[in-house]
């Protein structure tokens, strides 16, 4: 259950500071723990959503969104505290141990069933993740010879839909229970090509796929349906609409378009399929 601050209790967090800035009213009274933010992310959680696997550094995209929002609630950077969930753990109903978790979801139908999600804070660009091998081969940044490739995907996410929608294959994608079995498969030669969104697919090639490569990547304007990310509270939870708010300032500002720019600019490489 949220605890309801009192009003000598508010008053006294903006006095130390720890709601200092101009949104403090929205949140007093809403968060699980009085004058604290906590978010959740992964565990682990991976470049460039969070560096080096420290959200608290600020440091990757996802990490420094989630302090520029929590700033424009009025949390101070020592007012934040952050947990780990698992990526379907966190998303089932029922009670969570975070006001908000930033961890790479996108935001459905079925999922707000469930739980409740902020605003886009991220609208991804999908990228087409193969090997060294397959470009030897002769596939290219164009739709003609994505169609000819034998593609994978994560049955439980929205890269299905969005490769029929986007790509439509000639032959059937071949279906797996999750992504570390999507990059396994690739790495068995059992299929040619995966879309993820563009910074995973980034972290994928360098990282998890020997001998991994970008082939390009579509415009998040190219679907009709983008994949977009929101933070992900607990169903009901009366923080939305301060979070939303704060989402929309910096939308506004332009700050989330640079904290993009600044921890994403490694993607601007990757040719663009038309």
């Amino acid at each position: 259950m949220r605890l309801l601050a009192t009003t000598a209790a508010a008053l006294c967090l903006t006095a130390t500071g720890a709601l200092a800035h101009g949104d403090d009213e929205c949140a007093v009274g809403k968060t699980l723990e009085d004058g604290v933010l906590t978010i959740a992310t992964g565990n682990p959680a991976f470049y460039p959503w969070v560096l080096n696997d420290a959200p608290e550094s600020g440091e990757g995209f996802e990490a420094a969104v989630a302090y520029a929002i929590a700033a424009e609630m009025g949390f101070d950077a020592d007012a934040v505290t952050w947990v780990r969930t698992s990526f379907d753990e966190a998303i089932q109903p029922g009670p969570k141990n975070f006001d908000f978790n930033i961890q790479q979801y996108s935001i459905t139908p079925e999922r707000e069933q469930m739980v409740d999600f902020s605003l886009p804070y991220y609208t991804s660009a999908m990228a087409v993740l193969t090997t060294e091998a397959v470009v030897e081969a002769g596939a290219e940044p164009t739709l003609e010879s994505l169609r000819g490739l034998l593609w994978g995907a994560d049955a439980n996410t929205t890269a299905v839909p969005m490769l029929t929608e986007i790509v439509g294959p000639e032959r059937d994608a071949m279906l797996y229970g999750d992504n570390v079995d999507v990059t396994a498969a690739m790495q068995a030669g059992q299929i040619d090509a995966a879309l993820f969104d563009l910074p995973t697919a980034l972290y994928l090639a360098a990282v998890v796929v020997e001998g991994g490569t970008i082939l390009g990547q579509f415009p998040a304007d190219r679907s009709d349906n983008p994949d977009q990310f929101g933070l992900l509270m607990e169903e009901g939870n009366p923080l939305k609409e301060c979070v939303d708010h704060a989402i929309e300032h910096l939308t506004e500002s332009g700050r989330l378009a640079e904290i993009e720019a600044e921890w994403l600019q490694a993607a601007t490489g990757v040719p663009v399929i038309q």
